[in-house]
């Protein structure tokens, strides 16, 4: 297959466009609030719920159906994705996950006080549907481009779904503030967020298709014999050997496992920390949100053009050493102002930090090799498991403490190992700066 070809990359960075509202629109902004709202009890105000006949703090709950999704793609993904080499059907797992996110996202609608243990199925669902399908969707990035266009392809389809997934979220934050507007009677709070949650997975759905209509389906014409699952696994023992002899590439994951820690943790913790510690209103921490988003597509191609110049490693240095004054600053603010001035920070950081982590990976991966979901599945194991342990180490110690200032001041510890990591990551080609030469001709 021709690679850097316009209308595949395109429809490559399209299904960033069309899964991203599920990040803003259900896990940052409108689902949290939504929860919160119809897990407290009409009469009692207590946030005690059933689930399944099981009682749980709502907010107890709501944790454990993040973690349990996480855990069940990182115990999957790694012989689906085999499986997906093997067979030559990585599209197809893709489309699943896809259909099965966006369909059970759609299907929050019907979310009610009287519907809320199904609900929260579908949500864990919905989340299992977003992150499995990013395995793969990372996975085509070194199928589809030369290794010179990693960094900036990357940071294309970051920077598409951080533009689609704002006008998305404005679209429903007008319904939501301005409900005559859309035909629905003030009185009924409970409709403009449901309808949020339909619109999040039609969009989802609807954008893929261009996705899935333009993608190669079998890049290297596999022609499957035998059991694709004991097969699949020899292929996932044959990676898990390779990568094991790796040592840039091992060396890389483990960098990206402790600076990632201290970045989801920011990303997850950031609303809360601004209601709790700044006792901020949720009008303005939709703002804030919102500035992240913006600032972070002029931050992912601003990185893609710093590692261009300085190389993948130095330019993630770079990164990494503004988290660490991020959490410094951080730990010192006080008024909404400084709050804003930080998340602009956090913004142009945030968007770059993360496309040029997924490019950086993709260079490390061997040129030779065809088992490019089997690869990605390490890199998104070390993702979800580096997410779980640092917002439990932020829990932890906040509840030890009584002050979430202190475990932003542990984030530090993460980013400092990550640093260190990366700054012994030496000797491929691909990672250093390019010449000017090669600048111009990319």
């Amino acid at each position: 297959m021709q690679k850097n070809n316009p209308t595949i990359t395109r429809a490559w960075c399209v299904y960033d466009w069309a899964n991203s509202v599920y990040s803003l629109v259900i896990i940052s902004t409108i689902f949290p609030i939504y929860y919160s709202a119809v897990s407290k009890h009409p009469v009692t105000g207590t946030t005690l719920v059933d689930f399944f006949g099981l009682e749980l703090q709502s907010s107890v709950l709501f944790s454990y159906a993040v973690s349990g999704s996480f855990l069940l793609i990182v115990l999957m993904n790694p012989f689906l994705t085999a499986i997906a080499d093997y067979s030559g059907r990585k599209k197809l797992f893709m489309q699943l996950f896809c259909y099965v996110g966006s369909i059970s996202c759609a299907s929050l609608f019907f979310f009610t006080r009287e519907t809320f243990s199904i609900s929260v199925v579908l949500f864990m669902l919905a989340s299992i549907g977003f992150t499995g399908s990013i395995v793969f969707y990372n996975s085509y990035l070194p199928e589809i481009a030369t290794e010179d266009q990693y960094d900036r392809l990357s940071a294309r389809g970051f920077a598409m779904g951080y533009v689609g997934s704002v006008l998305l979220l404005l679209f429903n934050l007008a319904m939501i503030l301005k409900p005559e507007w859309f035909g629905i009677a003030a009185d009924n709070t409970s409709l403009a967020p449901r309808v949020a949650f339909l619109t999040t997975g039609l969009w989802w759905f609807g954008f893929a298709q261009y996705t899935f209509y333009h993608l190669p389906a079998n890049v290297y014409q596999k022609n499957p014999q035998g059991s694709w699952v004991l097969n699949g696994v020899k292929e996932l023992k044959k990676v898990l050997n390779q990568v094991k002899e790796l040592r840039l590439l091992k060396r890389y994951l483990l960098a990206y496992f402790f600076f990632n820690m201290g970045v989801q943790t920011v990303m997850y913790v950031a609303t809360i920390f601004g209601i709790e510690e700044l006792k901020l209103p949720s009008d303005n921490l939709i703002i804030t949100i919102l500035i992240i988003q913006l600032v972070a597509i002029a931050g992912a191609y601003g990185f893609a053009a710093l590692s261009a110049r300085y190389g993948n490693i130095r330019a993630l240095i770079i990164a990494v050493i503004i988290w660490i004054c991020i959490c410094i600053a951080a730990y010192f603010i006080t008024t909404a102002y400084e709050f804003y001035v930080l998340a602009a920070v956090v913004g142009s950081v945030m968007g770059g930090i993360q496309s040029l982590s997924r490019s950086t990976y993709s260079k490390l991966i061997p040129a030779t090799t065809k088992d490019h979901a089997s690869y990605f599945s390490f890199y998104d194991i070390t993702e979800k498991v580096s997410i779980m342990l640092g917002t439990l180490a932020y829990g932890a110690i906040a509840q030890v403490t009584g002050s979430m200032r202190y475990s932003i001041l542990a984030l530090i510890v993460f980013f400092a190992l990550g640093l260190i990591f990366l700054s012994l990551i030496k000797g491929k080609k691909s990672l250093e700066p390019q010449s000017e030469a090669e600048a111009v001709a990319s």
